[in-house]
């Protein structure tokens, strides 16, 4: 399926390669070069970043996803933590986004890395939003990561529930993930924004999309994002629909209407897209 005319990527500008450059030397992983974003050029440009942790190998194998995936994931190094807190710090960064793959060869499932990355850029007087995996639902992750008090605690639901199992790795739930999202927001809401990330075009329903950000706001989910599908290669699964921006401008009204205080809809809007907005709009 050809791409439609809105689906344009802007154009590398000097402060985006500066900062390119600089991620390489510090020898972090991004979400923006390792999922191929394409907000990446929009995002360095702007001198902001989304840190991949745990490695670049994935435990589950989601087929919208461009990560590797393997039964076992990589060794972890601790040192990368440091070497974050040193990026977040050259960069100049005042929001940072910490997300990762998944690990479920690991006892903890990561939720230990987590933590301490939170505490860590912290120190440095960074907000942090974390995006994490589901942790199998198992509430002594949820809740380190959590007793961090990261300012934004995220977990996407991804599709709609029909779809899930085409979409999403077998492991993974439309029920576990609302379950991750609803224990957060019981237990922090008051002192941490919970948010999740919707991705349309795989074949869904306008009602089906309503239905899902109903489920999420029932969830205590605050705040969305809504973007296209984009297939990686063709290994992934195929694009149904691209939606026009204008109906993505339809599902933003929606959103807020059903009570989202932090909506944000479009073609190549992603979960960490424009985070810091959020924040410094004081829309939650």
């Amino acid at each position: 399926m050809a791409k439609p005319p809105w689906l344009k990527i802007k154009l590398p500008n000097q402060t985006c390669n500066q900062t390119k450059q600089l991620i390489q030397k510090l020898g972090v992983a991004t979400v923006c070069r390792e999922a191929k974003c394409p907000n990446a050029n929009e995002c360095w440009g702007n001198k902001t970043a989304t840190f991949m942790i745990l490695g670049k190998i994935c435990t589950r194998g989601c087929r919208f996803c461009n990560v590797k995936t393997g039964r076992k994931g990589e060794e972890l190094d601790w040192g990368e933590i440091g070497r974050i807190a040193n990026a977040v710090r050259k960069l100049k960064l005042k929001y940072a986004v910490i997300t990762s793959v998944d690990r479920d060869d690991l006892h903890d499932l990561g939720s230990k890395y987590f933590a301490e990355c939170i505490r860590r850029i912290k120190k440095l007087g960074v907000l942090v939003e974390v995006l994490t995996p589901d942790f199998q639902g198992k509430v002594e992750c949820m809740q380190r990561v959590a007793e961090e008090m990261p300012h934004v605690f995220g977990h996407n639901i991804e599709t709609v529930e029909r779809l899930t199992t085409c979409v999403r790795d077998a492991r993974a739930s439309y029920e576990q993930s609302l379950g991750v999202l609803r224990y957060v927001s019981e237990n922090y809401g008051e002192r941490i924004i919970v948010k999740s990330g919707l991705m349309v075009g795989f074949g869904e329903t306008k009602d089906e999309i309503i239905e899902t950000l109903k489920d999420l706001r029932d969830a205590g989910v605050r705040a969305i994002s809504i973007g296209q599908y984009l297939q990686p290669t063709k290994n992934h699964i195929q694009v149904k629909e691209y939606i026009t921006p204008k109906k993505f401008d339809e599902y933003g009204r929606i959103a807020k209407q059903i009570g989202y205080e932090f909506v944000a809809s479009g073609p190549f809007v992603r979960s960490s897209y424009r985070a810091w907005e959020m924040v410094k709009n004081n829309k939650c």
